[in-house]
């Protein structure tokens, strides 16, 4: 990610203490405990820069839920303003920048994965679409039911082991159905669930992160 926001002209400052954005205590009940890391992650990324995460799962949760945590409290006013910085990675690149086409090469067939935070925290949809349609060499092709959750879900996937292993296989299936040998998507946390089960089963089928795509080939 940061190779290609580099190659847009931006000159990116990483923070090497970050650390978690809270949201798998959060989800879990955790509310106290989710506090205390999201407080650190304040305290991180203070400034007036953008932020722009490669994870729409938590630069959702940041923009949407931290507001929640805050709310009423002394951090409620740099809260408000934290999640106007917060920009999730194809959106950055797409809205903020207005560059589509990086100069990638990918050779092959490839499908894109909606994740339900890109889609529904973020209101992400057509931005990684258009800069893989820039991608050289590479085609993409739909799934069926692409906006149909993989099954993840945090711990959605250790609670509900069969349900999301279920669901997982039809995500991947779609995707074979295709004929792609790459399954991309915008959230690690979906293509690890995925990639999973693609190495159970020895398909040939590679997930890839939309970052990782961009920075292809130079």
């Amino acid at each position: 990610m940061i190779k290609v926001l580099e190659k847009a002209g931006c000159t990116v400052s990483y923070n090497p203490r970050q650390t978690c954005c809270g949201q798998a205590a959060f989800n879990a009940g955790y509310w106290e405990e989710a506090k205390e890391v999201c407080q650190k992650f304040i305290t991180d990324f203070k400034g007036n820069d953008p932020i722009v995460v490669p994870s729409a799962s938590c630069g959702g949760f940041v923009k949407n839920y931290y507001a929640r945590l805050f709310d009423n409290s002394s951090l409620h006013h740099e809260v408000q303003e934290l999640k106007q910085r917060v920009v999730e990675f194809s959106s950055f690149l797409c809205q903020d920048l207005g560059i589509t086409n990086f100069g990638a090469r990918l050779k092959g067939k490839a499908t894109y994965h909606d994740s339900c935070a890109a889609l529904r925290e973020c209101g992400i949809k057509e931005e990684p679409r258009l800069l893989l349609k820039q991608v050289e060499g590479l085609e993409l092709v739909e799934m069926n039911e692409t906006e149909t959750c993989c099954g993840f879900g945090g711990t959605f996937a250790v609670k509900f082991e069969s349900i999301s292993m279920a669901m997982g296989e039809q995500k991947v299936e779609h995707a074979l159905a295709t004929g792609a040998t790459y399954l991309i998507s915008t959230d690690l946390s979906c293509l690890m669930h995925l990639q999973g089960y693609i190495q159970q089963k020895n398909y040939n089928l590679k997930t890839m992160h939309l970052a990782d795509v961009l920075a292809a080939g130079w």
